[in-house]
């Protein structure tokens, strides 16, 4: 796992500032702390941090073709290298290394921009072909890697694995884009495209960007999608051996590392089948990696000793108090922008505890995503049922008055929780999940903007990201919730969180369940083999039973949490305060401050709970501060944000 950057000068062959390239690659030493390179000729730059996973000895980066004319910054993996390496081999290339990076020149050289739907791994890389006077650029299909850019007025093209390195560059203008801070307070994050700067972009997961000196500059181009293409019919027990034989095969190819690997071991399904997995491929014992929480609500460390008792793991395990939250302003610069997950800080825990051990981990994320894990899933599914009763003309004022009416009841069981329902209810499908997974519910961002910030939106709401996306999705209500979470939560929250929270440690971590063979199979599964009654995962769950002990594969979902609740009434009660009322906040005018009086006071005295609402707040004021004051946080005239 490596962090990459690089200048283009889109207008020709100028001179490359080479002490700012060196500035914007150190920014990333956390990313590859064993080695740095640079290469730079006019109008082209390549900066690359190295952490040596495969090929140790040689595989340096920037790496280049037998003539120098071709040469590659890159960070990932390309599982399936070795076959590829024989069939360019077999074609002529020469290859002078026995790493992964050197695949990518030469499958350039054949293939051109068809390259990346030959690789299957993680990757975003760099190619610059002299001869042709190109810059290719390229993402893999799940975004597990990251891939920030922008275009600068003076036609520079600036690009890295993390934003902190584009903000090295002083032509990047570090103005919000009020659409980003509207995303944020929706989804908790700020999903692709978009960066919190307006001038900053991010490359969409299964796109690429070509760039030719002097031609306009282009879009990105798609190369994949998630197909949901029913499969052939198969019984319950051929699902269940070809699941199995697949997960195996994924996890197998996953285990090509010179260096000390692992993997997490949080208890739950997702996790305990990767190290299943594992043991059963691996010719030694599996190390495994948990977290345990002093707080039994959010403790799964028991079922995680179940897996690794079962396989005879080399099982480590780190306790994390109820209080360790002093990684929030060290997380605001771990994620360069707001960021609002709470999992982040176990995450971080649990991956600096993995670093004393290992090198590489491989995860249990994507499971929830592609077999229907999640409960909000099921609720959906529900509601879809009941829209499907009377058309929208009549819900929409029918259920929308009851909404209003019925009482916030955060205290009471789900089941009497009925306004947010009603809400849903009240909306078509893509609105009515948006709304069940947003942070701040339309109503509540209506009342936590200014007037002044409201106006800078004109008319733009966060729910045009899944429409856009929604446009090409399946049709199935639950095909079309798991298209949308991998299009905008798995990549924007879970996959930024662990790919950041890794390499704050200088941990790679790899992700089986992501793999686009498997996901293409199981995105074909009926969505019955997935969601059955109320039981998520259900065919994976039945394959699993010969292999994980009953108690960890059908008891209740708890997910890597964090006392919130309690802590902003207790040990950050003014914390949280100082936070949300500071000057901080109130400078940038894109606040009501009556709200954030209100929301405060209303969950400290317990008759709400604004929790998951403070801790976006929390983590915004973070990201300001942490970005400092001037042009480098906000732009304000009379208040409004630009």
């Amino acid at each position: 796992m490596c962090g990459i950057v690089g200048i283009f000068n889109t207008r020709g062959a100028s001179p490359v500032d080479r002490a700012l390239l060196h500035k914007m690659n150190e920014s990333q030493f956390h990313r590859g702390p064993d080695e740095g390179g640079l290469h730079h000729e006019p109008g082209v730059g390549f900066g690359h941090r190295r952490l040596s996973i495969i090929d140790l000895s040689s595989g340096q980066q920037p790496l280049f073709n037998e003539d120098h004319s071709v040469v590659v910054v890159f960070n990932g993996e390309i599982y399936n290298f070795q076959d590829l390496m024989a069939e360019l081999s077999a074609a002529g290339h020469v290859f002078r290394t026995h790493c992964d990076t050197e695949v990518i020149v030469h499958a350039w050289e054949e293939w051109g921009e068809a390259c990346v739907e030959r690789m299957r791994g993680m990757f975003a890389f760099a190619v610059w072909d002299r001869n042709r006077q190109t810059l290719f650029l390229a993402r893999d299909r799940l975004g597990v890697k990251p891939f920030y850019y922008a275009l600068l007025p003076d036609g520079q093209f600036i690009f890295s694995s993390e934003l902190k390195a584009l903000m090295v560059h002083p032509g990047l203008k570090r103005t919000m884009d009020p659409r980003a801070v509207e995303d944020y307070f929706a989804y908790g994050y700020v999903p692709e495209p978009k960066t919190i700067y307006a001038a900053a972009h991010k490359l969409p997961p299964a796109h690429t960007l070509t760039l030719r000196w002097g031609a306009a500059f282009p879009a990105p181009r798609a190369y994949w999608d998630i197909p949901f293409k029913a499969l052939p019919a198969m019984d319950e027990r051929e699902t269940q051996e070809e699941l199995i034989a697949r997960l195996r095969e994924a996890v197998k190819i996953r285990l090509i590392s010179e260096v000390p690997l692992g993997a997490f071991l949080s208890g739950g399904v997702d996790s305990s089948a990767v190290v299943a997995m594992m043991s059963q491929v691996s010719e030694g014992a599996v190390n495994t990696c948990s977290i345990s929480f002093g707080d039994p609500a959010f403790n799964e460390a028991k079922f995680a000793a179940m897996v690794a008792e079962r396989y005879k793991t080399h099982h480590y395990v780190d306790q994390v108090e109820s209080d360790d939250f002093d990684l929030i302003d060290t997380l605001a610069g771990v994620y360069d922008e707001p960021y609002a997950d709470s999992s982040a800080l176990p995450t971080y825990r649990v991956c600096q505890l993995a670093r004393k051990h290992v090198t590489v981990v491989l995860s249990g994320d994507g499971g929830d995503e592609n077999l229907a894990g999640y409960r909000r899933y099921r609720w959906h599914l529900y509601e879809s049922r009941m829209r499907g009763l009377l058309p929208l003309g009549l819900r929409r004022p029918a259920f929308g008055l009851l909404g209003r009416l019925y009482p916030k009841a955060d205290w009471a069981p789900k089941v009497l929780r009925a306004k947010t329902t009603f809400e849903a209810l009240a909306r078509d499908d893509v609105e009515g999940y948006f709304h069940g997974v947003s942070v701040m519910s339309d109503a509540m961002r209506g009342r936590l903007f200014s007037d002044e910030f409201r106006r800078s939106l004109q008319g733009y709401r966060a729910i045009e990201v899944m429409r856009g996306h929604a446009e090409n999705a399946p049709e199935h209500p639950l095909s079309r919730v798991q298209y949308l979470d991998m299009k905008t939560y798995l990549v924007g929250d879970i996959l930024t969180k662990v790919d950041r929270a890794s390499m704050a440690h200088a941990l790679e971590v790899r992700e089986p369940l992501l793999d686009h063979k498997l996901m293409e199979w199981w995105s074909g599964l009926a969505p019955d083999m997935k969601l059955r009654g109320t039981e998520g995962k259900y065919i994976f769950k039945k394959a699993l039973e010969p292999y994980l002990p009953h108690d960890v594969l059908y008891r209740p979902k708890m997910g890597f949490s964090v006392p919130l609740a309690a802590w902003f009434r207790g040990p950050l009660r003014q914390r949280v305060r100082d936070a949300v009322l500071g000057d901080t906040l109130a400078q940038t005018g894109i606040f009501d401050q009556a709200y954030l009086h209100e929301m405060v006071d209303q969950h400290q005295s317990g008759r709400r709970d604004y929790s998951a609402s403070l801790w976006t707040v929390v983590m915004f004021e973070a990201f300001l501060r942490r970005q400092g004051p001037s042009d480098a946080t906000v732009r304000t005239v009379q208040g409004a944000v630009f």
